[in-house]
């Protein structure tokens, strides 16, 4: 398990070699890659920017995925979530789940998103040529988390 918060950029395939390195029981490994898009609701993005609150951000980050590891038998899992100014195309967040069959990693990856994008702590700023402006969550994230309710 493992899970940091980080402002500079990674690599996500060293990543997840690193995730699966030496574990030959891992038959399954899913990973999801966040990008920052150029355009947000029909406006054009320059930059995004997210804040988060230290510590409180770790946490919970990794109350996800050990959640994650409750639900599903999982032989390794990765949560990265990046911090600060990024440009369009720049990776913001990997989750990965590996497991000894494909069904727990893609359930686990995909809950591990959908809680992230509802319950950890950043706050997201995009500048766009009207200005800068606050990113409100999403009613179809806030549906995505609920499907995993017990």
């Amino acid at each position: 398990m493992a899970v940091r918060v980080q402002r500079g950029e990674f690599d996500v395939g060293a990543e997840l070699k690193a995730l699966t390195k030496g574990n030959p029981q891992i038959g399954g490994l899913c990973a999801f890659t966040g990008l920052v898009r150029d355009v947000n609701d029909g406006a054009s993005v320059s930059t995004l920017t997210l804040e988060h609150y230290p510590g409180m951000t770790e946490k919970m980050l990794e109350r996800i995925e050990a959640e994650a590891n409750k639900r599903w038998d999982l032989e390794a899992s990765l949560i990265i979530h990046r911090y600060g100014t990024m440009n369009p195309e720049e990776v913001i967040v990997l989750t990965a789940a590996a497991s000894s069959h494909r069904g727990d990693a893609f359930a686990a990856c995909q809950f591990m998103m959908d809680y992230l994008k509802t319950e950890a702590p950043f706050w997201k700023v995009e500048d766009t040529g009207d200005g800068t402006r606050w990113v409100d969550s999403r009613d179809s994230d806030q549906a995505a988390r609920e499907r995993w309710k017990d």
